[in-house]
Order: C-alpha cells, then structure tokens, then sequence
C-alpha cells in the first residue's frame, strides 16, 4: 500500500500528527508521498530528516497513492476530494477539526487503522457525488459536490425566487434565502442545520431543502438520485451565490438554468471494523446521552455520556 499525505496546511495542529505518521510509515517500511503544501509547510517547520520531504513531495497525490489520509476536518476531507479530483483512490480522513462526519478516525487511533489497512481489514464506501451544467456556460469554481450545490442570495436582506422541476415536471418556486441540494452525505452537513432529512449513505437519493422559505407548508424532499433537477432564479433585482461544497461562484445574470445530475464518478471513502454510520450519529449529536442534574458533576458525568446501546 502506498499512502498518500494531504490535509489543512492552515491548521497548525496538523504537523505534529503528520510528522508522526511519516515516522511510524517509515518505521513500518511502508510507502508514501507528501501532498505538495503539506511538504511546503513540513519544511517551514523544521521537519524534514535527511532531506526526506522533497524526496517525497508530489503535485499528483491521488495519482502517486493508493490511499490518501487527510489530515483536517470534514471542509479538509472535501477540499482533498476536489484537489484530487475525480479519481477511484480512496480518502481516509483523519479528524483534527470538530463533529468529524467525514473525517471520522481521530488522531490517537491512526496507528491502529493503519495497521488494519495493512491487514486489508476495510472497505470502501463509494458516496454519490452531483455534477452542474448551466445554460450560459459560465465557469464553475467546481461544477461537481460530495455535500451539496447551493444557490443562495448574495448578502442582501432580500429572499430569492428559485424555480424547480425535476426531470423536466415542475416542482415548486421556491422564495427563500436559497435551496440546498444535498447528496446522503451532505444530509450531515449544511441541509441538517436547515432542518433537512438525515439519509444513510448507502441510500441512493438527492435532498432538496429550502433555506428559510417563506411559506411554512414548504418541505425538505428526497427526490431518486438519478433525477435531473434543473433550478433557475427568479428577478432581476440583485446577483445570487451558487456554490459547490462551500466553493461559491458569483451570478449576476438571470434566467440562468442550472442541470443537477448525479456525477458519472464517486468520492470513495475508506471504513474500518467497528465503524457505522449510526454510531458516527450517537457519538457526534450525542443521542440518548443522558445530562446530569447536578452542577458539580458537569453536563455529562463520568459514566454517562454513552447512549442506552453502549456506544
């Protein structure tokens, strides 16, 4: 196996769990490249023995890899996945950041996934991913998502007017701050804070759920995942956002249609024994964790903060 080293250069709790990996793959005589600004950010900090770093700095690090970790947080784990492009290498995210959908293996548990790895105790996921076609043709900074295409208003105070329909039957104009639509695994993410549907990864489905629509009988929708969704916005009053995976692009022309349609590749994720969706669930939203009465013992006292399934 050969690994590939990515991650957050931002992030300056990185490079002591990067720098501790390179040492234990090189224990272990095993394998690897280092992402370009990882490398670069190695070097500023003083890690490199032997002229190891630029030895094993490269661009390409889906192409050089089996296996990429990504050193970060959930935003990490997708910025890898559009860094790496559309590409069958599998994406191991390990979480320096906070709920950790994605990047669901924390830093002190590496050594073990690892060494599971090597045994080939683990499978891949293979997560749906959308893709963006558009009418006038005007360049995406990414015209495909893991999570979710966005459109949504650019700053101003005002609601937008969305109109749907999904394989070519109308649907529903939607007036509100923007609609979100999500794949299963982006149901974690921006489309769960605004009320949409939790869907389990394997289930082959796209969310649509409007950000604060103005009329309340307006509903999250799950649609099939092979459904083409064509959006166009409404008015002529202000320009609007459409992003993908937080990357978001500037419109100012109207009556733009934008095709949403499931993408032709996946985004694969690597799973190891014990790991289960559900148990991300408890473990991240805390679900059945029971709080504690007393002040003294903090919100959730030794003993307590598992769920009613041991998790």
């Amino acid at each position: 196996m050969i690994y590939g080293l990515a991650g957050n250069p931002t992030k300056s709790a990185i490079w002591g769990p990067v720098a501790q990996t390179i040492d234990w793959l090189r224990e272990h005589d095993l394998d690897f490249w280092i992402h370009d600004p990882i490398a670069k950010g190695l070097l500023e900090h003083d890690y490199s023995p032997d002229g190891l770093v630029n030895d094993r700095r490269v661009d390409d690090i889906a192409a050089a890899s089996d296996l990429v970790l990504s050193f970060g947080g959930d935003g990490t784990l997708l910025r890898t996945a559009h860094q790496t492009g559309p590409n069958d290498t599998p994406l191991l995210g390990v979480n320096i950041g906070r709920l950790g959908f994605l990047a669901d293996i924390e830093v002190d548990q590496l050594p073990d996934a690892l060494q599971c790895i090597e045994a080939g105790e683990y499978t891949v996921e293979e997560r749906i991913a959308l893709q963006v076609q558009t009418s006038n043709q005007q360049a995406f900074d990414s015209e495909w998502a893991v999570n979710e295409f966005v459109l949504n208003r650019s700053g101003s105070a005002g609601l937008i007017k969305v109109k749907v329909a999904v394989d070519g039957t109308p649907l529903n104009t939607y007036w509100a701050d923007g609609l979100i639509i999500a794949t299963p695994t982006g149901s974690t993410a921006y489309s769960l804070s605004t009320g949409g549907p939790i869907i389990t990864p394997g289930v082959d489905a796209i969310i649509l759920t409007p950000i604060a629509p103005h009329t309340l009988t307006v509903r999250p929708m799950v649609l099939p995942a092979d459904a083409t969704i064509t959006c166009r916005v409404l008015g002529d009053e202000l320009p609007y956002v459409f992003a993908a995976d937080g990357r978001s692009t500037l419109f100012d022309t109207f009556q733009n249609e934008f095709r949403i349609r499931r993408a032709a590749h996946t985004v694969n994720l690597v799973k190891l024994p014990g790991q289960h969706f559900f148990h991300t669930l408890r473990s991240k939203l805390m679900w059945g964790a029971h709080r504690s009465s007393d002040p003294s013992e903090g919100a959730f006292p030794a003993g307590e903060r598992n769920d009613e399934y041991g998790a």
